[in-house]
């Protein structure tokens, strides 16, 4: 009787362990929104983003997205175990975490100047486009992550786009106060 017990809570621990890794790694089942769940995740990562920035600023979304970032690299190993399939649609943390890195900007703007998050909309909406952008088309060291074929490479290819659209967020948003303002 008590080794019968034993074996049913480490049945039911392995359950609630990829039950788990499936709200992480399908960033609580929006991965399976279709079509596309990629973009489906980056949007559902702007709200959460918002909370983050408004009630805890630029090292609040900064350590959200490192904790993001492990818990989506177990989630993506554990749901891409004994698959051929190293990157399913399905698996969105990677987008929420690339897409809270292309925001780090505005985060860090708001942060300094004590300002309302939702003040600079332009901002979100260029972040959101170009993570999308180079995380659909995947250039350079995009790919080259992409390429890896591995639970690293799935989260990887998304913190590279994101860096990527964080950095074209700092230079538009230049270009922009330059000119017009």
């Amino acid at each position: 009787l008590h080794r019968a017990r034993r074996r049913h809570r480490r049945h039911r621990n392995r359950n609630i362990g990829k039950i788990m890794s499936k709200l992480i790694a399908t960033f609580f089942y929006v991965g399976h929104i279709r079509p596309a769940p990629g973009t489906w995740g980056s949007l559902a990562a702007l709200p959460v983003a918002w909370v983050l920035i408004t009630y805890t600023g630029l090292y609040g979304l900064i350590f959200a997205s490192g904790v993001a970032y492990a818990l989506g690299l177990w989630a993506t190993k554990v749901e891409t175990a004994g698959t051929d399939n190293h990157d399913p649609s399905e698996i969105v943390i990677d987008e929420v975490v690339g897409q809270w890195i292309a925001l780090l900007p505005i985060a860090s703007i708001v942060s300094s100047r004590g300002l309302d998050a939702l003040a600079l909309w332009p901002g979100w909406i260029v972040a959101f486009a170009l993570f999308r952008l180079f995380d659909i088309t995947k250039p350079w060291l995009v790919g080259w992550a992409d390429r890896r074929d591995d639970a690293t490479g799935v989260m990887l290819d998304d913190v590279i786009a994101g860096i990527f659209a964080a950095l074209g967020v700092l230079v538009l948003g230049g270009l922009y106060h330059a000119v017009f303002v």
